[in-house]
């Protein structure tokens, strides 16, 4: 399962979709949208546009790059466009594997692909009222 959606979304779909009998692990990672950006300005919102194809693309090959470096079952990711209030889910990424190692090695490596490779932007939206494109890390 690799998506973008528009509207919220819940981790327990994420987890369903990477279910597998013969894995012993489970890992996920959530990314939601927290109440200060890093230089400590306080945030109303966030706001993500992507290229819908050519991200969709880049986020199954994100996906085909865990399974072929870890060894893992299954992976599923999803990541929010448009509108995000505070505490909402930006990003859900879930790994299943046989052991723990890999799965933790699989989300901390997909969300660092994710960032540096999937065309998604995202915008800062300040109490203050001001705006900001933020570069991913």
């Amino acid at each position: 399962m690799f998506d973008l959606v528009d509207r919220p979304f819940d981790m327990a779909t994420l987890v369903a979709a990477v279910g597998d009998l013969g894995s012993g692990a489970l890992v996920t990672f959530v990314g939601y949208v927290r109440e200060r950006s890093d230089d400590g300005r306080p945030v109303t919102g966030l706001h993500y546009e992507a290229h819908r194809e050519l991200a969709l693309v880049e986020l199954r090959a994100v996906g085909d790059d865990a399974r072929a470096r870890f060894a893992i079952s299954r992976i599923a990711i999803v990541h929010r466009i448009g509108e995000l209030a505070l505490g909402e889910i930006a990003v859900g990424i879930a790994v299943t594997a046989p052991h723990r190692a890999a799965a933790f090695d699989a989300c901390e490596f997909a969300i660092n692909e994710l960032k540096a490779r999937v065309p998604i932007w995202k915008q800062e939206r300040y109490v203050d009222g001001g705006v900001r494109w933020r570069e991913n890390a």
